[in-house]
């Protein structure tokens, strides 16, 4: 896995502090996206050992409220294994965290994929430009979703968060 960017103390892109992975890799290329750079999965740098253990001593400071996975797309063919790897890691390391994932796929998509029974919140499909909303929190456009994954797969409905 690649990624471009690792974001401590953030603010935007979920509940409380947060740190930030954003991966290299996208196969959605959505119009006017924040992030075209993240696109290329051969872009960024590599992700290892050194970056992982970035990523835990910032989960492990008591005011930081979980890990966000951004990008580019953690779920891009080229990313998924690492980040469900990761995520099974922080879930087992640091439970007390939360796990968000942003990504173009939809729920219906991702509820089948084992990452799901690692997430605490969703923010699915793709940013549509036409749908652009900045009052709407952690995420760009009308079509896209905040989903309590959790509650979602114990109800077997789509629980939204609560914003």
């Amino acid at each position: 896995m690649r990624y471009h960017n690792i974001t401590k103390d953030d603010m935007l892109n979920g509940d409380g502090l947060r740190v930030v992975l954003w991966v290299a890799g996208c196969s959605h290329h959505c119009s006017e996206c924040q992030n075209p750079v993240t696109w290329d999965p051969d872009g960024g740098l590599p992700f290892t050992e050194a970056e992982k253990e970035e990523l835990f001593t910032e989960l492990g400071k008591s005011y930081i409220s979980g890990i966000t996975f951004s990008g580019g797309d953690p779920l891009f063919y080229a990313n998924e294994p690492e980040v469900l790897a990761l995520a099974k890691e922080i879930r087992e390391k640091f439970p007390g965290k939360t796990i968000w994932l942003y990504t173009g796929f939809l729920w219906e998509y991702v509820k089948k994929r084992e990452i799901a029974l690692y997430l605490d919140v969703l923010v699915d499909g793709e940013y549509v430009k036409q749908l652009r909303d900045t009052q709407l929190h952690w995420r760009g456009s009308a079509n896209q979703r905040v989903i309590d994954v959790q509650q979602s797969l114990q109800t077997g409905k789509l629980v939204l968060h609560c914003e």
